[in-house]
């Protein structure tokens, strides 16, 4: 059961993240919802944790909205030092960089609060595939159709990429674990692709369905505790 200091701490942190939303601070809003749900998550509290994620998917909404505006993809090549300065828009990074250079960029341009999207890129398959990567706490690939000019794709390629990359992150959940390890490995996997709307929307279902569980099994334990009492009395 959450504490009452840290329930309040949680809840003054979900206030803050919605005066933020609404007052269109998206990166603030972000900031403030993202620390709510980590938490959340630590102390198990999961009807909290479904109530941050939906201002959590808007202000990321909101942010990647800004970057769509760009009608085109960046290429990313080459050594990146500490002090890339990454733009507004639709960022690819491709070999020799890796997903964890993408990584550094997107926290780079979130710290900034540069309204940015970044994918990393693999080298194709010998079946002519593109294996599109994020890493974080889970690392999630995902391996999609090449765009039909391989030197300049084009946006709506780029954002079908995400697409299919959360996709792949969804389908890495194992349905046949309890909920609150699903809700786990989700949390982790949002951690490395946090701008996918269906994976929001998935950790809130199993939220739900994590918060259900639990509460099945403190009613169980009570009615076992409740039950050893009444024999106790009936021997006595």
């Amino acid at each position: 059961m959450t504490s009452p200091a840290k329930a309040a701490r949680i809840d003054d942190l979900m206030q803050k993240a919605q005066a933020a939303l609404k007052s269109a601070r998206w990166f603030e809003s972000e900031r403030l919802a993202q620390r709510a749900l980590e938490l959340s998550h630590q102390v198990g509290d999961f009807g909290r944790m479904s109530r941050i994620i939906m201002p959590l998917q808007e202000s990321r909404r909101q942010r990647m909205q800004m970057a769509m505006e760009s009608t085109q993809v960046k290429w990313i090549e080459g050594e990146i030092g500490e002090d890339h300065r990454v733009g507004p828009g639709l960022h690819m990074m491709q070999p020799p960089l890796v997903g964890a250079d993408a990584r550094r960029v997107r926290l780079t341009a979130m710290r900034r609060e540069v309204p940015a999207l970044v994918l990393c890129r693999e080298p194709t398959t010998q079946l002519g595939k593109v294996p599109i990567v994020a890493i974080g706490l889970m690392t999630i690939r995902a391996r999609i159709d090449a765009p039909e000019k391989p030197a300049k794709p084009t946006k709506t390629w780029f954002l079908q990429a995400l697409e299919q990359l959360g996709d792949a992150a969804i389908e890495m959940i194992d349905t046949g674990m309890d909920a609150v390890r699903q809700v786990d490995v989700a949390v982790s996997l949002l951690d490395s692709l946090p701008d996918h709307e269906g994976l929001h929307t998935t950790l809130v279902q199993l939220c739900l369905k994590a918060e259900v569980e639990m509460r099945d099994i403190v009613d169980a334990d009570i009615a076992k505790k409740l039950a050893a009492k009444a024999r106790e009395k009936a021997r006595g």
